[in-house]
């Protein structure tokens, strides 16, 4: 059955949530009755469901009797938890890629033991001390995988096939985040990176947002999505005003509610839909009240862009849509 706005899986991102508390208080070690109270913040926002952004909480640093807390949790607040999103943990880093493969292990074992349908991770690095200085870290040029290098490309489709293959024994769908300047930065890349992958649990993450804010030129969004929403079975969205001056070389971008972006959503999805996709959305947002912005943009999808019934035409995606329903706990 095909989803429709009533019912198609919405998560809220847990970007806006720091790792480390003002008072310098880490929220991984903190008690679960900490945790129910984010949670609770999520649900009274308006979702039924989370996106475990792994700058919050590292699911696959917790034991099996602090993820069963983390699961109580969500329970008592009313919310799901179908998704963990991995990251900064590229598998290919050149210091610490050892380390992000058996975390992203880890992780996809974190995902089954909660009962979760996706994990996504990418190839994007930490961040660099100079972005780290910015108001808006996307405005300096961080790491940039290379560029016609075969061996770190096998590399990097062996990496990936070794977390898929892990995923796909556990019933879990791996979704490859798209992001600047890596294998994952631009359309033909991507889809040929899932190719090369060749696993019907692998798609990409089409967060085509994470071009869009780029402060030079970029490719265009919607060329993008033609590219990789055949591929794709996980989508964080987001939105970002933009504005160019070519001829001053000239190039600014900053986080709005989607309707009010650049990426013209209700074209993206009709593309989205007629390509097959029925994967789980997560809503994101940089930047002051994250949050009340992710609620907006769940309001604006529901009300405004996903279809109201199931009479309309699905075309096949060339990965496996696993739908999960984004309700509450009972």
């Amino acid at each position: 059955m095909a989803l429709t706005a009533d019912n198609w899986p919405i998560t809220a991102a847990l970007l806006q949530f720091p790792g480390t508390k003002r008072d310098g208080t880490v929220v991984q070690d903190a008690e679960p009755s900490e945790w129910v109270d984010t949670f609770a913040e999520v649900r009274e926002a308006g979702f039924s469901a989370v996106d475990i952004t792994d700058s919050w909480i590292r699911p696959g640093d917790l034991s099996e009797s602090r993820l069963d807390d983390l699961a109580q949790a969500a329970k008592d607040a009313g919310v799901t938890i179908p998704v963990i999103s991995a990251i900064r943990r590229s598998v290919i880093d050149a210091e610490t890629g050892d380390d992000n493969l058996a975390y992203s292990h880890r992780t996809i074992d974190a995902a089954a033991h909660l009962d979760m349908a996706v994990v996504s991770v990418g190839l994007h690095q930490a961040l660099t001390p100079e972005q780290q200085k910015q108001l808006w870290f996307w405005t300096v040029e961080g790491h940039h995988d290379p560029e016609d290098d075969t061996e770190t490309w096998k590399k990097t489709v062996s990496r990936l096939q070794e977390l898929g293959r892990h995923a796909e024994e556990v019933g879990i769908l791996l979704s490859l985040e798209m992001y600047e300047d890596t294998y994952l930065g631009t359309g033909d890349s991507s889809a040929r990176l899932v190719q090369d992958i060749g696993m019907s649990n692998v798609g990409i993450n089409p967060d085509v947002g994470n071009l869009v804010r780029l402060h030079r030129p970029i490719e265009d969004w919607y060329s993008v999505f033609e590219k990789t929403l055949p591929y794709s079975n996980y989508w964080h969205v987001k939105g970002y005003i933009r504005d160019e001056d070519v001829a001053r070389d000239s190039y600014v971008a900053m986080p709005s509610p989607m309707e009010s972006g650049l990426i013209n959503y209700r074209d993206a999805f009709k593309l989205a839909i007629a390509n097959g996709f029925q994967g789980i959305i997560c809503a994101e947002s940089y930047g002051g009240d994250g949050l009340s912005v992710c609620a907006a943009n769940q309001d604006y999808l529901r009300g405004r862009i996903l279809p109201k019934t199931e009479d309309y035409a699905l075309g096949e995606s060339k990965v496996t849509q696993r739908v999960v329903r984004a309700t509450p706990s009972s």
